[in-house]
């Protein structure tokens, strides 16, 4: 269900009034089964309506000024738009629903208690969408014109806080779960929230891989069957999130039996190396005068110097790649059998290209092994060699040892390009998320070093503002089940090195244990797949999942003696409703969170927040192009660092792609919607690798002997920031 255009908002309000007056007047009628089912409807379709009343007005507001806020006229996006967007399409759903009753009340077949929690649920989800629109209302008259963040506003961003410490959020991971996504997405939603819940309840416990296996077969079962525990459980985990337990999580991923599966899928390709550089002073030519070299130090902070983690992955077998010299850096021993020990493999020149790929994941979770799905797809789509950097995740490395790891991965590559199958006469770096961050941090370090930049920046919904700084769109983490703020605040401390939490790193194994990890994806996510031909069987006409919500009048969830099910209220807690509308307030969690603000100086350093950079600093960034999502919470990072680009007049471009959520590139095979979007992706680095050249005098790389031939020690400066 897609909301045709912006401008359709007083139709979808008009619509919506007709169902409720419709289902309203219906529902009152005598001699109706299901009486309390009926009751329960009528009490919640007049807060809908009273709801929809009074928000009407306030997206005519929105909709008069939010094309001030897009980074151009022919690229509408920001976070004004997107919780318009997000609120229209709770609202479709709401029609849809009310529609379906009205016409389905007297069948035999209607499911009346289901309908009404479907109902009841979109009902405070229209609640909080309520107040997240009084909180941007907030920002668009405190903010500076066209001005996404509240940067100098540390009340505003401290309500922002508080506010989602308080409010109830339980109701958007059950029945609601998703709704403002792509309907295709939606299964992978309910997959991850079960997922979560289920390995929540066994995570920690001593137990075998197989017991661990059986206990999230049997915990799934429940969250399955109860929408309403699902979302008030994944509200409990995400707000007060523990981090061993988020990176043990995500690190699911990294297990052989789900990358097995991802490369039955994804494209073959002839080189996957996983590679060790050891921590070797480098030197490389300067851009203004390839006589003159930088020393490039080996990567320190933290704990000292140390080697960095890569993997060349090419859908060819090119020359160099089969080297003698590169094999002696691989991780494996003995080392794998390459393609070139095949003799029907047919070896090519080398690539005037090379890609250089940094990974996603928070900076505390994930490698390239994770991201290996669509690397391969770019590889061969692009016929392009790419090096994926493993660098040292958070808070066990915290910055700026990833940025000094993916920097020094990048002059390696540099000078150890012809191993790599490549003559790296355009060089791009590519990235999504977090390694969006490194993409821009490793190409200001190398402006910064006098050393040559890349050819272009593909960067996917990057993180360019590492703050709890309120925006619009980050607003959107109060209702995201992929970036809530609490993981999102997490995150940006462990990167800051603030997170004190001691988190053992993950170890990789083939023993049994693995063997039973494996088998209890496996397990969740056969159960996830027999969950929904249930739920599709009993009700086909559902059209989401998410979290049940009753009425004010009978809301209460008990909490058991661990207190491990939140409470729903309409009391306030830390939140201050009077700053509300009279008579409004919304809904609030006893289960509150603690959200440590993000207020250490690091922070705000350039190469952590390159949006907060200073001019000079990211004057000859080579291009930039980013895509974005529309409902992405980081969606106004992209926006805003674009702008503040573009008014630099350096050479940027934005894109932004609708119904998909943060983390797309990593979902490409899940559906159109998500391959479409990795595909603009790969477009973009088609244009930087085809692009013009802007630099003729500079886009020769020297060789390591011409390099040395040149050197002397009184042409020598440090490479180091």
């Amino acid at each position: 269900m897609r909301v045709a255009s912006d401008m359709d908002y007083k139709i979808v309000f008009a619509s919506l009034e007709t169902v409720c007056e419709d289902n309203i007047a219906f529902l009152c009628g005598s001699d109706l089964p299901y009486a309390a089912v009926a009751n329960r409807l009528v009490t919640c379709l007049r807060q809908i309506q009273e709801h929809g009343q009074a928000l009407r007005p306030v997206v005519s507001s929105f909709t008069a000024v939010f094309h001030h806020y897009d980074f151009d006229a022919q690229t509408p996006g920001n976070g004004y738009r997107t919780l318009v967007k997000v609120l229209l399409s709770c609202l479709l759903h709401i029609i849809h629903k009310g529609r379906y009753i009205v016409s389905n009340y007297n069948s035999a077949f209607f499911r009346a208690d289901h309908n009404a929690s479907e109902m009841e649920a979109y009902s405070s989800a229209l609640c909080q969408l309520r107040a997240l629109l009084h909180l941007a209302q907030r920002l668009l008259n405190d903010n500076e014109y066209g001005q996404l963040y509240a940067l100098q506003d540390g009340d505003l961003s401290s309500r922002f806080v508080q506010e989602y410490s308080s409010m109830h959020k339980a109701c958007f991971y059950g029945r609601c779960l998703g709704f403002q996504f792509s309907p295709s997405l939606r299964p992978f939603l309910q997959t991850v929230v079960i997922s979560m819940v289920s390995y929540g309840e066994t995570f920690g416990k001593q137990q075998s891989g197989l017991g661990l296996a059986a206990l999230s077969l049997l915990t799934s079962g429940k969250y399955v069957m109860d929408p309403e525990l699902r979302g008030a459980e994944f509200e409990r985990i995400t707000q007060n999130l523990n981090m061993q337990f988020w990176k043990s999580f995500w690190n699911l991923t990294e297990s052989g039996f789900l990358t097995g599966f991802s490369r039955i899928a994804s494209s073959p390709v002839q080189i996957n190396l996983t590679l060790t550089v050891p921590p070797v002073t480098l030197r490389l030519p300067l851009a203004s005068d390839p006589r003159l070299t930088a020393t490039i130090s080996p990567p320190i902070a933290h704990s000292g110097p140390g080697p960095v983690h890569m993997r060349l992955i090419s859908h060819e077998l090119r020359v160099g790649q089969e080297s003698e010299e590169l094999l002696s850096y691989c991780r494996d021993d003995p080392p794998p059998i390459t393609a070139s020990q095949l003799p029907w493999v047919q070896k090519q020149p080398r690539s005037p290209w090379l890609l250089i790929h940094f990974h996603g994941g928070g900076f505390v979770a994930q490698t390239s092994r994770s991201h290996e799905n669509y690397l391969r797809i770019w590889s061969k789509e692009l016929n392009v060699p790419i090096l994926s950097v493993d660098y040292s995740l958070s808070p066990e490395a915290p910055f700026p040892r990833a940025l000094e790891e993916c920097f020094y991965a990048y002059c390696w590559a540099l000078n150890n390009c012809h191993l790599l199958g490549s003559t790296a006469e355009r060089v791009c770096l590519a990235g999504d998320s977090a390694g969006g961050n490194l993409c821009i941090t490793v190409s200001m370090k190398a402006i910064s070093c006098g050393i040559r930049v890349p050819d272009g920046i593909m960067a996917a919904y990057p993180a360019t503002l590492l703050t709890t700084d309120a925006s619009p769109s980050r607003l959107l983490t109060l209702i995201d089940p992929l970036l809530p703020l609490g993981v999102l605040t997490k995150c940006i401390n462990a990167y800051a090195g603030t997170d004190s939490q001691t988190v053992q790193p993950a170890v990789e194994s083939s023993s049994l244990s693995a063997l039973g990890r494996d088998t209890a994806v496996l397990l969740g996510d056969l159960t996830q797949g027999a969950s929904n031909w249930i739920q599709s069987f009993l009700d086909p006409t559902r059209t989401t999942g998410g979290a049940r919500s009753l009425p004010s009048s009978q809301r209460s969830y008990q909490s058991d003696e661990s207190g491990r099910t939140p409470s729903l209220t309409s009391t306030p807690h830390c939140g201050s409703d009077s700053d509300y509308p009279e008579g409004f307030k919304p809904l609030r969690s006893e289960c509150l969170a603690f959200v440590n603000p993000t207020s250490c100086p690091i922070i705000r350093n350039p190469f952590v927040s390159p949006l907060l950079s200073p001019d000079e600093l990211l004057r000859g960034l080579p291009p930039v192009h980013i895509v974005a999502s529309a409902l992405d919470a980081l969606l106004d990072d992209s926006v805003m660092f674009a702008k503040k680009l573009r008014d630099m007049g350096q050479p940027v471009s934005l894109t932004v792609v609708e119904d998909l959520p943060h983390g797309f590139l990593s979902l490409s095979q899940l559906s159109k919607e998500t391959e479409g979007a990795a595909e603009m992706c790969v477009e973009q680095m088609r244009a930087i690798f085809q692009q013009e050249d802007r630099r003729p005098a500079l886009r020769k790389q020297p060789t390591l002997e011409e390099t040395h031939r040149s050197s002397s020690p009184s042409a020598v400066m440090s490479g180091t920031l």
